[in-house]
């Protein structure tokens, strides 16, 4: 049962956000774009752990390419952090949550710590404090307490938890029966209609020493590499840039692979407060604020009878449309993109094509 009353929320931003190229670019991922509101999601990441009990400021693990960007919209929100944990390389969440853990646990490693990635939207932040309230006591307990998001269609692109038998009397924490990988369709289907399986939004609450045990067990490469990396690393104020040698020998590998599928002490609370991780433009069009006719505008646009659009500009030409019905628009300077919403996944091709020159 851990004894510390510290909550460190940890900040995983680190993604490079391609699928909603041209605005989102490696040198600019959409975790640190205002998408839907004024703020960056980094920064609403951070802001929505605000009241928590026991919230200590929080510790950001992202690539050491955009530090610039992470200390600018740190002081952007008058927050200041508790580290920033650069690293030399994307390694997968796995490696990056390792460096979190171990930093915490050198302080307190009764610490819990709350895991968040920086690129989602919650619109229903009381519901997601509700459901960290529920989950602590398990955390203390030494349970590794995922979050799942109740699904509301049958997504295939998303993993999948089922819940098993109930660990609290109040029936909100349960037990893990099992978890699955990005299912076909009509076994999504039969998840969305057997209503014990929620998607994996990789959120998560444990305490960091239970969880350095439980990686240490079932992934000793990665907990060696993170130990190793965090030993070597040099200190520049608040930032913290392990050694890359040791950090870059860690396997490549996501929490839920190395620890999560593996450990008896998984658990899940069930939570549904308005998730999304904007993981395409027509999920961005899906959460932002529309008019009568399905349409969600940003910036300089003229849109003459058009229905279920979104037209997005953002450094770019205007954009003038005349007729267009469910469609995508995005004028930046660095581009500009045109597609039909239901081929919103198909973006990353375009951005291979990118990649290998084909806009040179």
């Amino acid at each position: 049962m851990s004894t510390s009353s510290s909550l460190y929320p940890v900040i995983l931003s680190g993604g490079s956000g391609t699928r909603l190229w041209p605005l989102s670019r490696p040198e600019c991922p959409k975790q640190f774009i205002p998408l839907v509101t004024d703020r960056s999601m980094m920064q609403e990441t951070i802001l929505r752990a605000s009241g928590l009990a026991g919230l200590a400021p929080a510790l950001v693990v992202s690539s050491a390419n955009h530090v610039s960007l992470i200390v600018e919209q740190l002081a952007a929100i008058d927050h200041d952090p508790s580290a920033i944990l650069l690293e030399p390389e994307g390694r997968n969440t796995a490696p990056a949550i390792a460096l979190a853990a171990q930093w915490i646990a050198k302080r307190d490693r009764d610490a819990l710590m709350l895991v968040m990635p920086s690129d989602h939207v919650i619109a229903d932040v009381p519901s997601f404090h509700r459901a960290v309230a529920a989950a602590m006591p398990a955390a203390r307990s030494g349970r590794l307490v995922t979050f799942g998001i109740q699904p509301h269609y049958a997504e295939t692109g998303y993993g999948y938890i089922a819940k098993g038998s109930a660990l609290d009397a109040a029936e909100s924490v349960f037990s893990v029966a099992q978890f699955v990988e990005k299912p076909p369709r009509e076994r999504a289907e039969a998840f969305l209609k057997g209503g014990v399986h929620y998607w994996n939004g990789g959120i998560f609450l444990f305490n960091a020493g239970v969880f350095l045990d439980e990686l240490a067990a079932h992934a000793p490469e990665v907990a060696s590499a993170a130990q190793k990396a965090l030993s070597g690393a040099r200190h520049v104020g608040d930032q913290v840039l392990p050694d890359a040698a040791a950090f870059c020998a860690s396997p490549d590998i996501s929490i839920d692979v190395a620890v999560m599928e593996r450990t008896g002490r998984a658990a899940v609370v069930p939570v549904d407060m308005g998730w999304s991780d904007v993981g395409s433009w027509d999920a961005l069009w899906a959460i932002r604020d529309r008019d009568s006719s399905g349409n969600s505008e940003k910036g300089a646009v003229i849109n003459v009878d058009g229905a279920g659009n979104l037209i997005y500009v953002d450094g770019g030409p205007p954009v003038a449309a005349v007729g267009l019905t469910n469609s995508v628009v995005v004028s930046t300077a660095q581009g500009v993109l045109i597609m039909p919403r239901d081929r919103a996944q198909d973006v990353k091709a375009v951005v291979d094509l990118v990649k290998k020159g084909a806009l040179d």
